[in-house]
């Protein structure tokens, strides 16, 4: 640090604030969160942090901290920023191996000796835009972080009126404002520069490259005084940043709708796809209360979920407007896919309308499905999208809900829906199939469609349904001399 800075009396830093970290991790807060760091874990630029023994996955953030310069208490968001004296580099360093136990205040995670270098000089925040920051890393010479303040989700003057409201900011406290993507796990030897500039200033003010260097210790922790380093794959891909960097196997997917089996359930309708979850104890499969806006549409294809919460003002305006899960959702769905929406079953608001369903249909969507409303409800018929939903709404999203998240288990017409899950709809609605079934599933109904047109068959001949609906052993023997079917298929009721 520079001679000008004094320690500071309390360090507050962010969980998570760049758009591209949350979404790097798959989740977007509707507020900022907090947790205080130690002012012993504050170092000078050209320092070393000592990566523990019997650890390994500390953690570099490369992050933009704010220095209080005048007192701060209940101050306004148009007031904020000019108790902010000065801006300079951090490095929010972590150890992963530690934080599970730590369930988000990460005392120990976060405050280590060391852990909170600062630095190397001041930038006088007087003379610098807030939305316009820059914050790099570099690692061995290799950038690894590279974003801006344009990227946050919560402004920087918004995370000083906020801390304000709880306690009073003093001089000398310092803000750390959360990392972007990119922050990954480094070793023993490895050297850590971070800097924070306003490349658009006059003069482009910098903070100078804060610098670290990465040691190895060998005191381990002492298991009778508390708890030890433990990790695991969801702590090793967070600290890398993903499993493919942690050098973790993908994760199992589901198995994928091939072209034989779309084909499958194209034929097989759903009547008889039902019949066949039910006898595997598959009761709850069923989305009700959808119909097609295309007579006769039938539908195939794996989910793709997409979640509404019920309208609030404020989470409207952090979630709803802008480039929203919803738009994101409808962005991004795949071809072959079929977008599920959650919308708690209120038929009185629209969930997509037609300028979205064109989208889908240029992407190659496969159709939707939304237990809610659908507005310009002929113009999707138009499209040729099929949509099964509760009908048509005029009204606009935001009367009803807020778009909140996608690519998560969702509820959708009293149906549990994950992603992957197989859709099948048509004119006697829509079912869920999990993949694992599905190719056994469908194989099972196909077969049984054909046992069912032959029972129709001697049932149009004059025959009662009784002992051939469903057969009996005499009839059993009667279709398989007739047929050549063997023994194993069922019946449906």
């Amino acid at each position: 640090m520079t001679a000008s800075m004094t320690r500071p009396g309390k360090i507050i830093a962010i969980h998570l604030s760049y758009a591209s970290r949350a979404d790097q991790r798959g989740r977007r807060p509707a507020a900022p969160s907090y947790f205080f760091k130690p002012a012993s874990s504050v170092a000078a630029s050209g320092g070393t942090v000592e990566r523990p023994a019997g650890t390994e996955l500390l953690a570099f953030e490369g992050e933009i901290a704010l220095v209080i310069g005048t007192p701060a208490r209940r101050v306004s968001l148009d007031d904020a920023w000019s108790h902010v004296g000065w801006v300079t580099a951090s490095n929010d360093l972590g150890l992963y191996d530690l934080r599970a136990n730590d369930k988000g205040s990460n005392v120990r995670s976060k405050g280590g000796d060391g852990y909170t270098p600062l630095g190397p000089e001041l930038i006088d925040a007087r003379i610098v835009d807030p939305a316009a920051l820059r914050v790099r890393a570099w690692v061995n010479g290799d950038l690894r972080q590279d974003d801006t303040t344009a990227g946050l989700i919560f402004p920087l003057a918004q995370l000083v009126a906020d801390l304000s409201q709880h306690f009073t900011l003093e001089p000398g406290d310092v803000i750390l404002t959360g990392t972007p993507a990119g922050s990954s796990v480094i070793v023993p030897g490895d050297v850590v520069e971070i800097e924070v500039d306003a490349p658009d200033a006059p003069g482009a003010p910098s903070s100078g490259r804060l610098v670290t260097t990465v040691t190895q210790g060998d005191v381990p922790f002492d298991a009778d005084l508390g708890s030890l380093p433990a990790v695991d794959d969801l702590q090793r891909t967070e600290a890398w940043g993903s499993r493919e960097e942690a050098g973790l196997p993908a994760e199992a997917t589901a198995p994928a709708l091939s072209p034989e089996l779309r084909a499958k359930l194209l034929e097989a309708p759903t009547a008889g796809l039902s019949a066949q979850l039910r006898k595997r104890g598959h009761h709850s499969c069923f989305i009700d209360g959808v119909a097609a806006n295309i007579p006769g549409s039938k539908i195939v294809g794996t989910a793709k979920t997409l979640r509404f919460v019920p309208f609030r003002e404020d989470l409207f305006t952090t979630h709803g407007g802008g480039y929203n899960a919803q738009k994101r959702a409808f962005d991004a769905v795949d071809e072959g896919e079929i977008i599920v929406i959650e919308a708690r079953g209120d038929a009185t608001t629209g969930t997509l309308g037609d300028i979205l369903a064109l989208r889908a249909r240029a992407r190659g969507a496969a159709g939707v499905v939304t237990d809610g409303g659908v507005r310009d409800f002929d113009a999707v018929a138009e499209i040729g999208l099929p949509v099964f939903s509760q009908g048509a709404h005029p009204s606009v999203l935001g009367r009803k809900h807020v778009p909140w998240d996608s690519d998560i288990t969702i509820s959708c017409g009293g149906a549990t829906v994950q992603p992957g899950d197989i859709i099948v709809g048509d004119s006697d609605g829509v079912i869920v199939i999990p993949p694992a079934l599905a190719e056994k599933i469908a194989d099972d109904t196909l077969a049984q469609e054909i046992e069912d047109a032959w029972i129709a068959e001697q049932v149009a001949a004059g025959h009662p349904v009784d002992g051939l609906f469903p057969l009996n052993a005499e009839w059993r023997a009667r279709y398989e001399a007739a047929t050549g079917a063997g023994s194993d298929t069922g019946s449906r009721s």
